[in-house]
């Protein structure tokens, strides 16, 4: 039940000042504190009242005791801003080490990546309309080459945020690249056409290779032409990673695109560890003969063979099993129904091309039947080192790597990318790679997705409100509720 102080003329012109309250419409009278014969008066006895309704009801004031209130029709709403959301992302850039630059500009820039992600000079407006913030354009400009030096700083802040926060180790690191297309189709040296993961072969794509923790927090980037072969990016970035960081011992977790003779040979020579995903229909006759004859078909059996890309682990999952059996019957059903009715068609898996005419491959059938519920991964971790059930649970594992390229892609929208030189492309790079661990570090630590996140935060909006009597601008922020203030908790963001 709310309390309210009433003013209200009498009889004899004076103005007597009330607290009220209502009880199903009806106005009661709660309190007389005297009548007021001046404007002097009026705001002293008006005061007096709402220091009564603090005390007596533990009722919040929506206005402190020094402003002078004569009525709330001498307050005019002049708008709102989400200040409190700046704030919680700003203070999570600290966190992050990411403020010390002393680099306003571009911790703005991630703020509303985070928030909002539209191209650089829409995003001047967007932090104008939501925050009040003015940055100039040809500062952006100026200060491109300065910012683009930052790179390997940040990744260090990073790296060192997530040594503090989730006792990284070095000891193991999930790798995978993307694809990020251009609104063009006229390519350069670096935005070039390749296969795209997009489907914009047509195009012009840069590829981002990114290394994430086990968590699937981001610590290291790096950016190659649209046309490098996705298997090419391991080696420079991973190698380069054990340097800068002078490990002795490091393993890399990444898919079967990675696997290769030059890979695996390059990464023994770095004396880097790896389990990559092995892609089965490519293997050779006798070693599907092999896990045929040693591999039970019982729920999490596994086996360990050797080959000349390392040790071939596998396993069985009866709910793979399930998957595969119904993917396979409706590949052969499509075959046999082209068969039957031939024409001008796309190349169908279980249909083998001869001299004379199509015909089902029989053979291959045979040997996706034998790998029904198997998946393979490739190690040169021995057994004494590490167990088949964690190089299996470790390369499980690597969908965090893609969880994050899915927060960059939807929620970031690193894609599409409408700068044409090489530097600003960088930059926007390096924007949504911190935008993304200040994300990453939200999602980790409340079970969260950022856009729920952001949505909380909205909740507390401060409104502006114009003292037309003194002309003194008075902002109320809305009371942080108790899920939010656990929320920040968290996230170490309260006081203490």
């Amino acid at each position: 039940m709310s309390y309210y102080v009433r003013k209200v003329k009498t009889g004899s012109k004076a103005i007597a000042i009330q607290v009220i309250k209502y009880v199903k419409r009806n106005r009661i009278i709660v309190k007389h504190f005297g009548s007021a014969h001046n404007k002097e008066e009026v705001s002293t006895l008006c005061n007096i009242a709402a220091r009564w309704i603090s005390e007596q009801t533990k009722q919040i004031s929506l206005f402190q005791e020094e402003e002078q209130i004569i009525s709330l029709e001498q307050f005019e709403y002049i708008g709102f801003q989400y200040t409190f959301l700046y704030e919680t992302l700003y203070k999570l850039q600290a966190r992050l080490g990411y403020t010390c630059f002393g680099n306003k500009l571009l911790n703005d820039l991630v703020t509303i990546r985070i928030i909002e992600p539209a191209s650089k000079l829409r995003s001047l407006e967007l932090l104008k309309n939501y925050f009040n913030i003015s940055h100039r354009r040809r500062t952006l400009y100026d200060i491109l080459p300065k910012l683009l030096k930052l790179k390997n700083k940040i990744e260090e802040l990073t790296i060192n945020f997530a040594v503090k926060e989730f006792d990284f180790d070095f000891a193991i690191v999930f790798y995978d690249v993307t694809t990020l297309y251009f609104e063009t189709f006229k390519a350069d040296d670096f935005r070039k056409e390749g296969f795209s993961k997009d489907n914009k072969s047509n195009q012009p794509q840069i590829l981002v290779g990114l290394v994430v923790s086990k968590e699937g927090f981001p610590i290291a980037y790096d950016l190659f032409p649209g046309n490098t072969f996705e298997g090419h990016t391991l080696i420079p970035i991973i190698k380069e990673f054990k340097k800068k960081h002078n490990m002795k011992n490091l393993t890399v977790v990444a898919d079967a695109a990675m696997i290769s003779f030059d890979n695996i040979d390059n990464l023994k020579a770095a004396k880097i560890n790896y389990i990559v995903g092995a892609r089965l229909g490519n293997l050779r006759a006798d070693i599907v003969t092999s896990i045929d004859k040693q591999l039970p078909r019982t729920d999490l059996a596994n086996i360990r063979l050797k080959t000349n890309l390392g040790y071939l682990i596998c396993d069985f999952s009866k709910q793979r099993f399930t998957k595969d059996k119904f993917e396979m019957e409706k590949q052969i059903a499509k075959a046999k129904e082209i068969l039957l009715h031939p024409g001008k068609t796309k190349k169908v898996k279980f249909i083998k091309a001869t001299e004379q005419k199509n015909q089902l491959n029989t053979e291959l059938i045979d040997k996706t039947n034998i790998l029904l519920g198997i998946k393979g991964y490739y190690t040169n971790l021995d057994k004494d080192t590490i167990a088949n059930e964690l190089i299996i649970e470790r390369y499980h594992q690597l969908y965090k790597i893609e969880q994050a390229f899915r927060i960059s892609k939807h929620d970031l929208k690193t894609r599409p990318i409408f700068h044409f030189k090489e530097d600003p492309i960088r930059l926007h790079m390096l924007i949504c790679f911190m935008a993304l661990a200040v994300s990453k570090y939200v999602e980790i630590r409340t079970n969260l997705s950022i856009r729920a996140f952001l949505s909380q935060c909205k909740l507390i909006t401060d409104a502006k409100l114009l003292n037309k009597i003194t002309n003194k601008i008075i902002v109320k922020r809305v009371p942080l509720p108790h899920q939010l203030e656990a929320i920040i908790n968290n996230l170490n963001l309260l006081p203490h």
